[in-house]
């Protein structure tokens, strides 16, 4: 059983397109206690971390994720904001996160704004050092953000990189949890690929 968490701020809808493409059994969590029926859980997100994490606090769901993340070990994937609610701390709202990958979320700072502008929309491409989510090196998936994660200090548990203007970490692998800044799910054959991949981990 697949969980979508759901604190009203997701694209719940391309999500769950996908898992129906690959006959996976999902719910739509949105009460603590569903969490514990969920083999895996996706974390997706649209919007502003501080927000976000208001919203999973008033849900009570922030126990039940944590026992599921680091009690539990179970696989979660975090797509965009839901990877970076993954983090300690966040610059958008100056937030804490849930401190499960131990680095910040920062602002763009790019020196081109008319080139690079922000926030960052649109295809680009992913530089893996992994093959345990994605088959290929440099394909291309879908990104609609204006924060990124810091360098962690252990270089070990970054898993893509993408160019605008700057290099950034576009995803992460720590043991169960698997973060990616991108949307797979509004990208195409090579996202279905993924969640797949995220799927069979």
């Amino acid at each position: 059983m697949i969980g979508i968490v759901n604190y009203d701020l997701g694209n719940l809808h391309s999500i769950q397109r996908k898992l129906y493409l690959l006959h996976a059994e999902y719910k739509i969590i949105n009460q603590p206690e569903e969490i514990d029926l969920c083999d895996r859980l996706i974390l997706p997100g649209v919007g502003h971390f501080g927000l976000a994490m208001n919203r999973l606090k008033e849900k009570n769901l922030l126990s039940a994720l944590n026992s599921f993340a680091l009690k539990n070990e179970k696989p979660i994937l975090g797509i965009c904001l839901g990877m970076q609610l993954m983090t300690s701390y966040s610059e958008e709202g100056m937030t804490s996160g849930l401190n499960w990958i131990p680095t910040k979320i920062v602002r763009f700072k790019v020196k081109d704004p008319k080139q690079f502008k922000v926030p960052h929309m649109g295809w680009n491409t992913v530089e893996t050092k992994s093959r345990r989510l994605l088959e290929k090196n440099n394909e291309e998936f879908y990104f609609a953000h204006s924060f990124h994660p810091e360098p962690p200090n252990d270089k070990n548990i970054v898993l893509h990189y993408t160019n605008y203007e700057v290099r950034f970490i576009s995803g992460f692998e720590k043991k169960n949890l698997f973060g990616v800044q991108y949307h797979p799910e509004k990208s195409h054959q090579q996202g279905l690929n993924l969640i797949k991949r995220f799927l069979t981990s």
